[in-house]
């Protein structure tokens, strides 16, 4: 039975109308390319419903499927037609609760209500045979009802359980259950691959990628430039992304006050007041210009000398396979980094790699008196090696290796 063969659901810590662009969004996006995906958004709790409904769009924008499981499928712009999202019906917060049965009851409740999502999809569109990935969301569908078992579970890790907040606190324990129930496990970075690797055998690297068809545009074509940047004629170093935790603004600090004659553009969503604590608000050539669209990020990247990757040494950012570093690479523009991962360390042939706050601000100089042409292509080809394509291809690949170790006589009757 061939890989076109098998149909996809995936259930992920993301939504499709997130403000910041997701590993799980694209690899799903990837592979609906060649198989139908169906991809069930994180659920919102009856807790998020109350709470946002007022304010949000998304769950306006949601509310029939939320409440009554109509309209629960759609089809999203520029995705491919095989891609369907699907929204499931509120969930119960209980995050708050403490282990024990209590938890465990109310947990059973939210996998049948997910449950009947994942049943009426199947029934709507006919699935035979399906993988199921569940990407980040171990708390959720920690039992599939037997009537409806994929022909292979997988678990997805795309970060340290432990050193997210408000997850760990159930996440920790759930996270180990997920991997050795799964009939196989993906990471996204090497030290992710070991942490897992401790409570089972079955966990394989997968670390993420960029869309390089969008970014190159940064490097091929003449974008308009952003509103925000005209007017400006100073050199400018940039960071895109979620700024937040992970950030250390000790050196976006010194950034902004040794390259005084530079701008320091940050792009992204802001999760809290840490940059104000920096002082970085007041200082007159940083620029915050909210969190963009990705289809708007080559632009930005285009009028930018050089990018930053300035994140903290942490347990969280050791297990860290930066997105942002082949986005940065496809576009062409020079990448200063903190030596915070294995994996970033791994792209030291064309990215500059800095070990202390002082030697980040000096590389920035560096990188930018250096840059040329040549250069330039080296990033770029070595994007092209870490393109969507390539994931869904070793996606494929180490599913493949599974099945056939895995295969019994009355799977592999079924599968003929």
């Amino acid at each position: 039975m061939g890989k076109e063969d098998y149909d996809i659901v995936i259930l992920s810590t993301a939504r499709v109308d997130d403000a910041y662009s997701s590993s799980a969004l694209s690899l799903a996006k990837e592979l609906a390319k060649h198989n139908r995906v169906f991809f069930i958004e994180h659920p919102f709790s009856a807790k998020d419903f109350i709470s946002q409904y007022s304010v949000g769009q998304k769950i306006k924008d949601r509310k029939q499927a939320l409440l009554f499981g109509k309209n629960m499928y759609r089809h999203t712009a520029g995705a491919p037609a095989n891609f369907t999202v699907v929204t499931p019906k509120l969930t119960l917060p209980i995050n708050w609760l403490p282990e024990g049965n209590l938890y465990d009851t109310l947990s059973g409740v939210n996998d049948k209500i997910l449950g009947a999502t994942l049943r009426t999809v199947i029934k709507d569109h006919k699935i035979k045979k399906y993988l199921f990935v569940n990407i980040f969301v171990p708390y959720y569908l920690r039992n599939i009802p037997a009537d409806i078992q994929p022909t292979a579970t997988i678990y997805y890790t795309v970060d340290d359980i432990s050193q997210e907040p408000y997850i760990a606190k159930h996440g920790i324990r759930l996270e180990k259950e997920a991997v050795t129930k799964a009939d196989m496990a993906l990471a996204t970075s090497k030290e992710l691959t070991r942490l897992l690797g401790e409570y089972a055998n079955n966990v394989c690297f997968l670390p993420n990628a960029a869309d390089t068809s969008l970014f190159r545009k940064a490097a091929e074509t003449t974008l308009e430039k952003p509103d925000e940047l005209k007017g400006i004629t100073q050199k400018i170093i940039c960071y895109t992304g979620n700024i937040g935790t992970r950030i250390n603004y000790k050196i976006l600090k010194s950034i902004a006050l040794q390259h005084a004659d530079k701008v320091l553009l940050m792009v992204g969503p802001v999760s809290n007041q840490d940059y104000v604590t920096a002082g970085l608000d007041k200082l007159p050539n940083v620029l915050f210009v909210g969190s963009k669209n990705i289809a708007a990020l080559p632009a930005y990247l285009q009028y930018s000398d050089c990018t930053i990757i300035p994140f903290e040494y942490s347990t969280l950012t050791k297990s860290i396979y930066p997105l942002k570093v082949n986005e940065y690479l496809a576009a062409g523009k020079p990448v200063v980094a903190t030596a915070f991962s294995e994996d970033i360390v791994d792209f030291g042939d064309v990215v500059y790699i800095a070990k202390t706050e002082q030697e980040f601000v000096d590389k920035i100089s560096e990188a930018i008196a250096t840059d040329d042409d040549a250069k330039k292509q080296e990033r770029i080809q070595k994007a092209q090696l870490n393109t969507w394509k390539a994931r869904a291809d070793r996606f494929w690949e180490l599913v493949q290796q599974k099945l056939e170790k895995t295969a019994t006589p009355a799977r592999l009757a079924s599968a003929s």
